[in-house]
């Protein structure tokens, strides 16, 4: 079956170059119409221009994800411009690498106002219209780096760590509303990468890779609250896991059971994926009425 996005209306932030302006010209290659946003508008026509040049439409918009007013003119635009808008592509992002110790807390809060408040306004501006459509497609950019850790880069993966609880949570909410809500982690050759790979690895990593994960999510049959991971051709999914664990219940030596104990609590042996954050608050009040019923 071939993804077909015709009639559906897509907003792609930070699509003036690399990855965004990939995923900008995949979905147009779909027929999505699609609004490129950037914070530079020349780069942002640029691409709106090789996407007109292929036979598909989209319109450019030159804004920060950080200014909530100019995200909602966007969205205003678009709705006026096209009366709908069904995908939405939180891209939009900046590096300021450095170590925890020497980092200027400035640059921390920036990376977090693009990266997590830069998705939140966008999503934001868009929500209210995805429900009374009783549809929605919400991507959100996340990174290996905020699922596993990389050196310097304790504001990048706070960002981007935030943006899955974020993702987890909007799912639910938007359920009932058909909207469907995901992450992506791309690993590809931007101008945010340049630097961290040798020459022969970039060339391998081009974000055109990347975009056919964008367009499934972005697609009528997207799962929700999935964390897809892509780069070089590869994709992989990450999820969050509960393992079962140990019940030590109460008393003046848990603390040195407990340490005694870490092997057994982290043991993956029937592990899960929750499906709600509550699901933790049921199995440890399940395993104490277990224990209790023993007494």
């Amino acid at each position: 079956m071939r993804i077909d996005l015709t009639d559906r209306v897509a907003i792609v932030t930070g699509a003036g170059a690399g990855l965004g302006a990939s995923h900008a010209r995949a979905l147009a290659a779909r027929g999505a119409r699609v609004v490129v946003s950037d914070l530079n508008p020349d780069a942002a026509e640029a691409v709106c221009m090789q996407i007109r040049d292929a036979g598909g439409d989209a319109m450019a918009v030159g804004v920060s994800v950080t200014d909530g007013t100019g995200v909602e003119a966007m969205c205003e635009a678009t709705l006026a411009r096209w009366g709908r808008i069904d995908i939405l592509v939180n891209n939009a992002g900046v590096l300021r690498d450095r170590t925890f110790a020497k980092m200027d807390l400035d640059d921390f809060r920036l990376v977090l106002d693009v990266h997590l408040m830069g998705s939140v306004n966008c999503t934001k501006a868009v929500w209210e219209t995805m429900r009374a459509q009783q549809y929605g497609r919400v991507i959100f950019t996340t990174s290996s780096s905020g699922l596993y850790g990389n050196f310097g880069q304790a504001n990048y993966a706070a960002a981007k760590m935030g943006l899955i609880g974020l993702m987890q949570t909007l799912a639910l909410e938007g359920e009932r509303y058909g909207i469907r809500v995901n992450c992506l982690a791309p690993s590809a050759a931007t101008g945010m990468t340049e630097g961290l790979y040798a020459p022969e690895v970039l060339a391998r990593l081009g974000p055109e890779r990347v975009s056919p994960a964008v367009v499934v999510l972005a697609s009528e049959d997207a799962p929700t609250r999935s964390i897809l991971l892509a780069g070089a051709g590869s994709f992989e999914q990450a999820h969050i896991t509960m393992t079962e664990g140990v019940y030590l219940g109460e008393g003046p030596t848990v603390a040195d059971d407990l340490l005694q104990r870490l092997d057994a609590v982290a043991n993956r042996d029937g592990e899960t994926i929750p499906p709600r954050g509550e699901v933790q608050h049921q199995h440890e009040v399940d395993r104490l009425a277990a224990a209790l019923a023993e007494v």
